[in-house]
């Protein structure tokens, strides 16, 4: 049995795993809201009736959503991003500038936590940021290499994960990637890539590795390049 979000999901439908249950959960939640036994034991046994299918590959949706999870307070972003600029600076000085203000409160949670899930590519976090920039600032650029871009954008989205998280306080869920996606430099800039991958049906399997359709924003992602 595998859960996920719509990335899994997506990815699933391409490479046809023997057995896959779907759910909607959000990222952490695999079985469902903490404390509730008799969900999570639907789930549990909705899986594992997928092994008695005669044939695979199965991919199957969990016909139930999870309860609404209540949260007393949400804690604020640490970081007041401000209005977008546009284009009013390079991509390079934007990220590195939100790479500024955030690497107070990342260095707080390696602190706090003792450890990181950074740490897939070899490049620190300055370095990806500065490579990721070329191609947006320059269009006449190559692409970054797909393997290195791979690990340098998990590694990136880990990083801000932490730092966007890092002030204490119970978080809900997807929290962090909402504030990825919705409020930082980075976020808009890895839309670019998605953009511009989705656009291309030859290279539409490396917009899922960028993000979710549901993370862009819709179906299809937005497609705009902000150069344009």
């Amino acid at each position: 049995m595998t859960t996920g979000i719509s990335l899994v999901r997506e990815n699933a439908e391409a490479l046809r795993p023997p057995r896959m249950l779907w759910v909607s959960f959000p990222l952490g939640r695999p079985l469902g809201r903490a404390g509730d036994a008799a969900f999570q034991h639907r789930v549990i046994a909705h899986g594992l009736e997928l092994l008695a299918r005669p044939a695979g590959p199965v991919l199957e949706d969990f016909p139930e959503d999870m309860d609404q999870e209540v949260v007393e307070a949400t804690p604020a972003c640490p970081v007041s991003f401000g209005p977008r600029r546009g284009n009013a600076d390079s991509w390079r000085d934007r990220l590195l500038r939100e790479f500024d203000e955030l690497r107070p409160w990342y260095d707080l949670s390696l602190r706090r936590r003792g450890r990181t899930t950074v740490g897939l590519s070899a490049d620190g976090m300055q370095d990806i940021l500065a490579e990721l920039s070329a191609w947006l600032d320059d269009g006449s650029q190559p692409l970054p290499d797909f393997v290195w871009f791979k690990r340098a954008i998990e590694d990136a989205k880990a990083w801000y994960a932490e730092a966007l998280t890092a002030q204490p306080g119970d978080y809900p869920p997807g929290y962090g990637e909402q504030l990825l996606w919705d409020q930082t430099v980075l976020g808009e800039a890895l839309k670019q890539y998605y953009g511009h991958f989705q656009s291309q049906p030859d290279k539409a399997l490396f917009a899922r590795l960028v993000a979710s359709r549901a993370a862009v924003g819709g179906s299809t992602g937005d497609a705009r390049l902000l150069r344009e």
